[in-house]
């Protein structure tokens, strides 16, 4: 008979490997989406939809997945859940025509969803003062998209784009055995059979999961959607060929993931408020030195003309996203710490629903980049638009301080009294 702890670590280290597989797959047509645009003769908003379509389904499915979790148990539904995209995974490599990677992209995103399964199961095994960082090594699985930065780019050039699909579909097939042998189920972690689905989306009535979404939908959204994007996007600015821009744009993807474990155990100790409000701040910062556009400027002296040169070369450019990528980290361990500490009782509904919107994110955000470049013709506008989306977090950043503080307030007064 296994002991708690071992279930618990048993648990954790199954559904991180699990979850950094699905995140691989989710994120897969950021390198492939490359020599399918040229093969297709794309453009940008084109490109952008192709890899973004699985994100789409991939968000939607997270909500009713969470609440399928809460009722059945993290274990069976991640499994189904694999299960279902291996086929799907291996027809990718045969498909020739736009609207069959559409389609195929959206049967393989549901391999996104798998956070909301995950985060629900993982954290229910773990006592409140270890939730966060639990699920912050779970949530380190995200660390999938960097696998995909070094694995598909190799295989693209050893084999053709239509080798990364028929890799990755064995990969997960074995990943599904892995994880139902070193996986468990504990009946005491299901919601009561008289808990409808009426109940449980009644939390959509409550203002601060419409705040966690969207600081989710900046933090998480922004990450998977600077995942999808970045590769193309340091082949397009600063003429990088694909394998090395792959490499370089891990240097984000990488430490953002793995990181997040850290956030976890951070937020554990000085609180989700305080280091969400911290990474907003370091990212507006460096979200717009990110804006500048590469150019110039003449300005008129007493001494003649003089120029300027604004815009960031490739190694600056990189250790400002390296360093929102950390931020972002933190922040997404930060947030899903606020709903464990705020809605113990229902995590799986409240993480599906700002899974949700955070996936939706990164749904939107590739193809609004696309849009961005064909109508400026400006490839920082990505990051101009990044910068808009902290300013209004920001903001209700400033709200929810502001009523915090007024609660506490209230409080002492009661006691006062």
């Amino acid at each position: 008979m296994a002991s708690q702890t071992h279930k618990q670590l048993s648990v954790l280290t199954g559904s991180t490997l699990a979850f950094t597989v699905c995140f691989a797959v989710w994120v897969m047509f950021s390198i492939i989406g490359i020599p399918i645009k040229i093969s297709l003769n794309l453009n940008e908003t084109q490109f952008g939809l192709l890899t973004a379509t699985p994100i789409l389904s991939g968000s939607l499915i997270r909500l009713p997945l969470g609440m399928w979790t809460d009722k059945y148990g993290g274990r069976i539904v991640f499994l189904i859940l694999m299960l279902c995209t291996v086929l799907p995974i291996y027809a990718i490599g045969d498909a020739t025509k736009y609207w069959h990677f559409l389609v195929l992209g959206l049967l393989i995103g549901v391999a996104g969803g798998s956070f909301s399964v995950g985060i629900s199961y993982v954290a229910r095994w773990f006592s409140k003062a270890r939730q966060g960082f639990a699920m912050g090594i779970f949530g380190a699985g995200n660390a999938g998209a960097a696998v995909t930065k070094f694995v598909a780019p190799s295989l693209v050039a050893a084999y053709g784009w239509q080798m990364v699909p028929k890799v990755y579909a064995v990969a997960m097939l074995i990943t599904c055995g892995l994880f139902w042998l070193l996986t468990y189920s504990d009946p005491s972690h299901r919601v009561g059979s008289s808990v409808t689905m009426r109940d449980q989306l009644l939390a959509l009535k409550d203002p601060r999961v419409w705040r966690y979404c969207q600081y989710y939908a900046m933090v998480f959204g922004g990450y998977v959607g600077l995942s999808l994007w970045m590769t193309k996007y340091y082949i397009s600015e600063y003429g990088l060929s694909i394998q090395t821009a792959a490499l370089v744009a891990a240097i984000f993807v990488l430490p953002s993931g793995v990181i997040r474990a850290l956030g976890g155990w951070v937020s554990d100790r000085v609180g989700a408020h305080a280091v969400t409000n911290a990474i907003l701040w370091i990212s507006w910062v460096c979200l717009f030195l990110l804006s500048l556009p590469q150019g110039g400027f003449t300005v008129k002296t007493t001494q003649g003309q003089a120029n300027f040169v604004v815009g960031l070369n490739v190694w600056v450019f990189t250790a400002l996203l390296f360093v929102v990528g950390i931020a972002w980290g933190f922040g997404k361990a930060s947030v899903f710490k606020h709903i464990a500490d705020e809605y113990p009782k229902n995590i799986g509904v409240i993480s599906g629903i700002v899974g949700l919107m955070g996936g939706l994110g990164g749904f939107v955000l590739p193809i609004v980049f696309g849009a961005l470049v064909d109508l400026t013709g400006i490839r920082s506008s990505a990051f101009m638009f990044l910068f808009a989306m902290t300013c209004l977090s920001l903001v209700l950043m400033f709200f929810s301080s502001s009523n915090r503080k007024g609660s506490q307030k209230f409080k002492i007064a009661e006691i006062l009294e």
